[in-house]
């Protein structure tokens, strides 16, 4: 006859905080209770996954782009004038005044 689960003085494997050990590693049979491990949880259906995510979006966003924007738009706007003065110097040297004032020199 099995002794029952009182009488082994062993609760049974599987409660919640449980684990089988005794004192040391490897000497198993006896199930103490864990210490020192905290757990904490929120049900799935009760996290609101997009909370602020487009006051986040949009604010952060403006944050970066003011960061960054003296990076790149100086070389930008100097790029832009450069090629706008020799598209401006090339259509002029390919017309007929242009043409005329490059045989005079």
């Amino acid at each position: 006859m099995r002794p029952s689960q009182v009488l082994r003085d062993e609760p049974p494997v599987g409660k919640y905080g449980k684990y089988l050990n005794k004192a040391t590693w490897g000497n198993l049979g006896v199930a103490t209770p864990e210490r020192g491990i905290i757990t904490y949880s929120l049900s799935s259906n009760r996290q609101n996954i997009l909370a602020g995510a487009a006051h986040a979006a949009v604010f952060n966003t403006w944050r970066r782009f003011a960061a960054q924007v003296l990076f790149w738009a100086p070389p930008l706007v100097a790029a832009y004038y450069a090629m706008d003065w020799a598209n401006r110097r090339n259509k002029y040297l390919y017309s007929k005044k242009g043409r005329a004032a490059l045989k005079e020199e």
